[in-house]
């Protein structure tokens, strides 16, 4: 599903990723930890297509995104890849069935195609009653879970995740890992998730601990 070879990455006259290389298979769940400042934010945002490494190539379900154009790839990234932050970064003035249904309407899904799905996602996660509340009427664990609906809508090939539960309380961080593995289960997602949590890197089924701008350690998490 993922492929990354030897990814480097500067700012100024520091090097940040010096040389990553990995697989992510279909279907796995697989966590990046490491100290602040080992890289792990920025190689993600590579990965995910939102940013640019100065040397490597990175491959997503078969396309070589290193090799598409500007226009090309943010349809892509619209189209097979998803999002969830740590800021849940929903847009305040809209409702939580407008904010899923923005990536659709951009991949050009009409808006009765797109609201119907979004309404199957916000019940999926149970949000159907709030799906007509802004973000400010939600709390941080429905907000979180709306822009998990967002990040699915356009049935992606792959999630990346960046400190997804970073602002929630330990049952609410709790309440979306699991969200993510029965996810996975549904619809056979694959997800690659940057996390400080150790509760959830023990849950993956890969772990990768990041130093110094490399990858130093790879390991299959325990059942």
């Amino acid at each position: 599903m993922l492929k990354a070879e030897n990814i480097h990455r500067y700012f100024g006259h520091l090097e940040v990723l010096k040389g990553v290389n990995l697989e992510v298979n279909k279907g796995e769940i697989v966590s990046i930890v490491g100290a602040s400042g080992a890289g792990k934010s920025t190689l993600l945002h590579i990965l995910g297509t939102l940013d640019k490494a100065e040397k490597g190539h990175i491959f997503i379900d078969g396309e070589s995104v290193s090799k598409l154009s500007k226009n090309d790839l943010a349809r892509f990234r619209n189209q097979k890849i998803g999002f969830i932050f740590q800021f849940h970064n929903l847009l305040p003035e809209f409702t939580a069935i407008e904010n899923v249904c923005l990536p659709a309407y951009l991949a050009g899904v009409d808006k009765e195609t797109a609201e119907l799905e979004a309404q199957h996602l916000l019940d999926r996660l149970g949000l159907g009653h709030r799906m007509n509340h802004k973000p400010a009427e939600l709390s941080g664990g429905e907000q979180q879970r709306v822009a998990v609906a967002r990040a699915l809508i356009n049935k992606p090939a792959i999630i990346f995740a960046d400190e997804p539960s970073g602002n929630l309380d330990s049952k609410g961080a709790q309440n979306l890992h699991t969200l993510f593995f029965e996810l996975r289960d549904e619809m056979g997602l694959t997800f690659v998730i940057v996390t400080h949590n150790p509760e959830l890197a023990e849950m993956t089924d890969r772990k990768l601990e990041m130093r110094d701008g490399q990858i130093i350690e790879s390991s299959v998490t325990p059942e």
